[in-house]
């Protein structure tokens, strides 16, 4: 009897064994996709002060950067009504990290935007706690003052809890 249930442990033991390699096989996700957006380098959270010439207007404000997923090298701009009511579609240059646009709908109020010297830089930030980040800049101006000129300057976020504003 105790030969038979040594032989049955070996046995299921082996099946255990063939089953647990088998599953650990690689095959089928050589054809997995992670889904990349064409603006994915640019898209992110971002913490942006806004001033003009008389000076700061709003600081350490949200925006999000996200791809539109249009496929037209666009991607939306949103502040969550944290900095100047701005949300809309930016066009992008995803080789020169740059974007603009002209009389886009702000849709967070009835006006246009226009957005010129958009540009992200790769590691050119320092966040609050002093980690290296990418930088934003870009000037906006709107169809309810058409002659002032707001400049929007920031830092990515960094998902640490001591660079949060």
């Amino acid at each position: 009897m105790k030969i038979i249930q040594n032989n049955l442990s070996k046995v299921l033991f082996g099946i255990f064994t063939m089953t647990v390699l088998a599953s650990c096989e690689n095959d089928g996700y050589d054809d997995y996709d992670l889904g990349t957006t064409p603006s994915v380098e640019m898209n992110g959270e971002w913490y942006i002060n806004g001033s003009d010439a008389s000076g700061l207007l709003f600081e350490h404000a949200k925006h999000v950067t996200y791809d539109s997923n249009e496929g037209n090298n666009t991607m939306y701009i949103n502040d969550n009504k944290t900095g100047w009511y701005l949300k809309g579609k930016v066009v992008v240059d995803t080789k020169a990290l740059t974007f603009s646009a002209t009389a886009e709908p702000n849709l967070l109020d009835s006006g246009t935007f226009t957005i010129t010297e958009g540009k992200i830089l790769k590691g050119a930030a320092h966040s609050r706690a002093g980690n290296v980040t990418d930088s934003i800049y870009f000037k906006g101006v709107f169809s309810y003052q058409p002659t002032r000129v707001i400049t929007f300057a920031g830092h990515k976020r960094t998902g640490f809890l001591e660079d949060n504003y």
